[in-house]
C-alpha cells in the first residue's frame, strides 16, 4: 500500500489515477463483453423540484433490500456521471484505535471497518461508566460482521486493552470453545459468555493456523459502548456525493416520506430509498475503501470514484501525562477530517453529504425520562442542532421517528456550529473546525431515522443525522476540498461538555437553581466524606431537613394542635351549620385565642417542591450517579441509583400470561419487567405519615376524605414505581426524619385541653343566630 498522503506527490497520484483508470475501464469492457449487465437504478418516487437551481430527483440508487417496481425498472436514468472509474474491489479489513486500558492516555476504543470507512464501535474505557445492563463477562468485540450461514467463529479485531488482547488472542484465530462450551458462530459464543461474570477467568480455546492454543482469559466487565451497530441499520459516519455536476440526490422532505409511505398501513420501514440511497455509479457507503494506514491513533482511508479521490483520516486524541487524572481533559473526541480531490480531467461541481453517529444506548428503556427544554417528552436519541453559536434546538426522536422533519435549509450566513445525536447521558456531536474559515460549509442538515420505528415505544428510535455541504467546484489537480470535525463521543459532564461548547445540551429544567447546587453537594459529600452515593443521598436529606428544621418543627406544632382543636372545631361546627358566615367567624377566634394559623403547615410544602424536583432533575442527568451503587457493586439490588431498585425479575410472568406489554413500562400502568421494593417503603411511610400527622376523623365527611387521601398515596405508589433509587432513598429518609419529629415533639400534659367553645362568643352576623357584639355574656333563660 501507499503509506503518503494525498496531499503529496501530485504527478505519481494523477499517474497512479490514470493507470488504474485505464485498468478499470478494461475490466469493465471485459465483463461487459462477457455478458454481464449493470445494476438496474431506482427512480425516485418524489416529484421534481421547482425552483430552476433544483435538477429533477433522479440517479437515486437504494443499495439495500428496495427493488423498483417494473415501470421504474425501464426507465433510463439520466446521464449523471461519466462512466464510473471504480476501483477495484479491496479486501474488508478491520482495525481499533485507541484502547479500554483506563491506565493508558486513550479514553476511548475505536472499531473501523474499511466498509464506508466507517466507525463501528466507541467503547469508553473509564471503569465509572460501565454498561449497566450487561452483567455477564467481557472478553471484547471480536467481531463485527457476522455471516448467519458461518460454521466457525473467526475473531476479526482484537482491541488494546480488552481481555482477549491481554491474553493473546489475534486476528485470524478461529475460536472453538469458551469455558469448555463449544462455538461454531457469534451466536455460540455469546451464549457461552452468557454464563460468565466480570473477574472469572475462563479457558478460551482457539485454533491458530493447524495449530489448536488454549488461552487463559480473565474476563472484565461491559464498557459502554456510545456507538455500537444494531441490526442493520447503517453504520456511523458514511460520507456520499449529495451531489454531482447536475445530478443530485432528492432532499429528505417530508413531502417525499409520506408519498414513499402512502400505501403503508404496517410499521413504517427504515427509509431505504432515501437514507442509504448514491447516485448512479458511485458507491462510498457500502464498498470497501483502501486502509491506507493505521496506527493506535490514526487510521486512514482512500477510495477513488467518478473521477474524484475521497480520503477519510480518524485521529483519536490523547490526554498529556498531566491531563490523565482530569476527568474532564478535553480527549473523548476522534478528529475526522474529509478531504476530495478532482483527479479527472474536467471540472467538478459536487456538494457531499456527511452523517453522523448511529446505535447510541437506550438503557433503561421501559423507566427513563430523558430531560430536554421545556415540559415536552423527549426521545433517548434526540438530535441537537446549533446554529452561530446559540443554544441548540433539540429535535425529538419521536418526530423523527413519524417523518415530522424534513429537512433544515439553513440560512445562507448560518454557520454549524454542531450537530449530532443526544441520549440521556451520552452524546456524539459533529463539530466543525472551521478556524478562519468565513464561509458556511453547509447548505443543509436533516435529523434522519436509520432504524425500524417502534410505535409503542417511539423514543428509542435509532436517530441520526445528516450535513449537506455546500456545491464547491473543483479544478483538476487543484487543492482538495478538506473539512475537519472534532467528533465528542463521550458522557454528558458539565465541565467535559464546556470544554468542547456543548454545555448547553445539559437541561436542569426550572429549578436549576436548586438541582444544580445539590448535584455539587452530592459530589462533595461522595467525594471527600462517605464514598458512596447512596449515603451521600442521605447525609442531603439530613443537611435539608435540618434546615428546614425551624419550619417543619412549627409545621409538626401546629398538626398537633390541630388535633387538641378537633372537638372544638367540631363543637362550633354543630352550632353554626346552618350560618357558614359565623362559622367562619368562630373557626378564625379559635385559631386567633390559641395563635394557631392554619396555613403554616403548606410553607414546607411549597419549599420541598423545588428541592424535589431538583433532585429528580439531577439524579436524571447527571452521570456520576448512573451505575452508582448503594451496597457495593457485587450486589445486584440497588445498583444503580440513577434507575428503580430491581429488586426481582418479574417479566418473564407477564410474558407467560400475554402480558408482555407490561413489560415496556410504556404508561403509568406498565410497571416494567423488576419488581421495585423501594417505591413501596416510600408509599407505607408517607401513609404512616398521613397517619401521624393528620387529626382524627370527627365525623363520616372526615372519614371519607381520610380514604381518598389514602387512595391517593396508593395511586403515587404506580407514579413513583419506576422512578430512581436515589429519589426513592431521599424520601424514605425524609419520611423517617418527619416521623421522628413528631416522636420527639413535647407531649401535651393530661388535662390541659383548650378553653370551652363558649368562652368567647363569635360576632353577629346579619340574619344570623348569634348575640350582638356587645361583648356582654348570652342572658341566661329563665326556668320555668
Amino acid at each position: 500500500m501507499d503509506d503518503q498522503r494525498p496531499n503529496d506527490r501530485m504527478f505519481e497520484r494523477v499517474l497512479l489515477f490514470v493507470t488504474l483508470s485505464i485498468g478499470i475501464l478494461l475490466l469493465q469492457s471485459y465483463l461487459m463483453r462477457n455478458g454481464q449487465e449493470p445494476e438496474k437504478q431506482d427512480k425516485p418516487a418524489a416529484q421534481a423540484e421547482q425552483a430552476a437551481d433544483q435538477p429533477d430527483d433522479k440517479g437515486l440508487v437504494d443499495n439495500e433490500d428496495v427493488a423498483p417496481s417494473e415501470d421504474e425498472a425501464t426507465d433510463k436514468v439520466p446521464d449523471m456521471v461519466e462512466e464510473s472509474d471504480d476501483e477495484v474491489d479491496w479486501p474488508r479489513q478491520y482495525v481499533s484505535l485507541g484502547s479500554v486500558d483506563s491506565a493508558g492516555p486513550y479514553r476511548m476504543l475505536v472499531t473501523l471497518t474499511t466498509k464506508g470507512a466507517a466507525v463501528v464501535r466507541t467503547e469508553l474505557s473509564n471503569p465509572k461508566y460501565p454498561d449497566i445492563e450487561k452483567r455477564s463477562g467481557y472478553l471484547g468485540h471480536v467481531l463485527v460482521d457476522s455471516d448467519p450461514e458461518a460454521t466457525e467463529c473467526v475473531v476479526q479485531v482484537v482491541g488494546a486493552g480488552t481481555p482477549a488482547a491481554a491474553a493473546g488472542m489475534k486476528p485470524g484465530d478461529v475460536i472453538m470453545s469458551v469455558g469448555g462450551e463449544p462455538v461454531k458462530d457469534h451466536r455460540s459464543l455469546e451464549l457461552a459468555l452468557v454464563a460468565t461474570r466480570p473477574d472469572q477467568i475462563v479457558s478460551v480455546e482457539v485454533k491458530r493456523g493447524e495449530e489448536s492454543v488454549t488461552l487463559q482469559v480473565q474476563l472484565g466487565r461491559y464498557p459502554v459502548s456510545v456507538i455500537r451497530p444494531e441490526g442493520d441499520d447503517p453504520l456511523s459516519f458514511l460520507v456520499t456525493l449529495h451531489q454531482l455536476g447536475e445530478a443530485k440526490l432528492p432532499d429528505l422532505s417530508e413531502d417525499k416520506y409520506k408519498e414513499l409511505r402512502k400505501d403503508r398501513t404496517e410499521e413504517i420501514i427504515p427509509r431505504d430509498p432515501l437514507v442509504n440511497a448514491e447516485l448512479d455509479g458511485v458507491s462510498l457507503r457500502k464498498a470497501d475503501w483502501e486502509l491506507v494506514s493505521s496506527t493506535e491513533s490514526e487510521v486512514v482511508f482512500r477510495r477513488r470514484n467518478s473521477g474524484l479521490e475521497w480520503t477519510k483520516t480518524y485521529r483519536l486524541a490523547e490526554a498529556s501525562p498531566e491531563g490523565a487524572g482530569d476527568p474532564d481533559y478535553p480527549a473523548y473526541h476522534l478528529v475526522l477530517e474529509i478531504s476530495v480531490r478532482n483527479v479527472g480531467e474536467e471540472a467538478r461541481k459536487l456538494a457531499y453529504q456527511l452523517d453522523g453517529p448511529t446505535g447510541l444506548p437506550t438503557e433503561g428503556d421501559w423507566y427513563a425520562i430523558k430531560v430536554g427544554p421545556g415540559w415536552s417528552a423527549y426521545g433517548l436519541r434526540d438530535v441537537l442542532l446549533s446554529l452561530n453559536g446559540n443554544t441548540p434546538s433539540v429535535l425529538r426522536c419521536s418526530d423523527i421517528g413519524v417523518d415530522n422533519l424534513g429537512t433544515l435549509k439553513l440560512p445562507e450566513e448560518a454557520h454549524l456550529t454542531y450537530m449530532g445525536v443526544d441520549a440521556q447521558y451520552f452524546s456524539s456531536v459533529l463539530i466543525p473546525q472551521r478556524g478562519d474559515d468565513a464561509a458556511p460549509w453547509f447548505s443543509r442538515a436533516h435529523p434522519i431515522r436509520v432504524g425500524a420505528h417502534n410505535k409503542k415505544l417511539p423514543k428509542v428510535t435509532d436517530t441520526s443525522c445528516r450535513l449537506v455541504s455546500v456545491l464547491t467546484k473543483l479544478e483538476p489537480g487543484a487543492e482538495p476540498l478538506t473539512h475537519t470535525f472534532h467528533v465528542f463521543t463521550g458522557p454528558k459532564r458539565p465541565p467535559l461538555l464546556q470544554e468542547y461548547g456543548l454545555r448547553d445540551s445539559v437541561y436542569y429544567g426550572w429549578f436549576w437553581y436548586v438541582a444544580i447546587p445539590m448535584q455539587h453537594v452530592l459530589h462533595f459529600f461522595e467525594s471527600y466524606l462517605v464514598f458512596n452515593y447512596g449515603l451521600a443521598i442521605i447525609l442531603l436529606t439530613v443537611l435539608v431537613r435540618s434546615c428546614m428544621f425551624p419550619l417543619s418543627r412549627k409545621q409538626a406544632l401546629g398538626a398537633q394542635k390541630m388535633q387538641e382543636l378537633q372537638p372544638e372545631l367540631k363543637a362550633i361546627s354543630e352550632k353554626y351549620k346552618k350560618d357558614p358566615e359565623a362559622l367562619r367567624h368562630a373557626q378564625q377566634e379559635l385559631f386567633r385565642k390559641h395563635n394557631y394559623n392554619p396555613l403554616s403547615g403548606c410553607l414546607p410544602v411549597f419549599i420541598q417542591l423545588p428541592i424535589f424536583i431538583g433532585l429528580y432533575r439531577a439524579l436524571t442527568v447527571d452521570v456520576e450517579l448512573r451505575g452508582a451503587s448503594l451496597l457495593g457493586a457485587g450486589v445486584r439490588w440497588c445498583s444503580n441509583l440513577a434507575a428503580p431498585d430491581m429488586l426481582f425479575y418479574w417479566g418473564s410472568f407477564w410474558d407467560s400470561i400475554g402480558w408482555g406489554a407490561f413489560n415496556t413500562g410504556n404508561g403509568m400502568f406498565y410497571l416494567g419487567p423488576y419488581f421495585n421494593a423501594l417505591p413501596l417503603v416510600t408509599i407505607a411511610l408517607f401513609i404512616i405519615q398521613q397517619k401521624m400527622f393528620m387529626p382524627p376523623a370527627m365525623d363520616e365527611q372526615a372519614k371519607m376524605q381520610q380514604k381518598v387521601m389514602t387512595f391517593m398515596m396508593v395511586f403515587m405508589g404506580f407514579m413513583f414505581f419506576k422512578v430512581a433509587s436515589g429519589l426513592c432513598l431521599y424520601f424514605i429518609a425524609s419520611s423517617i426524619w418527619g416521623v421522628a419529629e413528631k416522636k420527639l415533639l413535647p407531649k401535651k400534659p393530661k388535662g390541659g385541653s383548650p378553653s370551652p367553645v363558649a368562652a368567647k362568643s363569635p360576632p353577629t352576623t346579619r340574619g344570623g343566630n348569634s348575640q350582638k357584639s356587645s361583648g356582654r355574656p348570652p342572658r341566661p333563660k329563665r326556668k320555668r
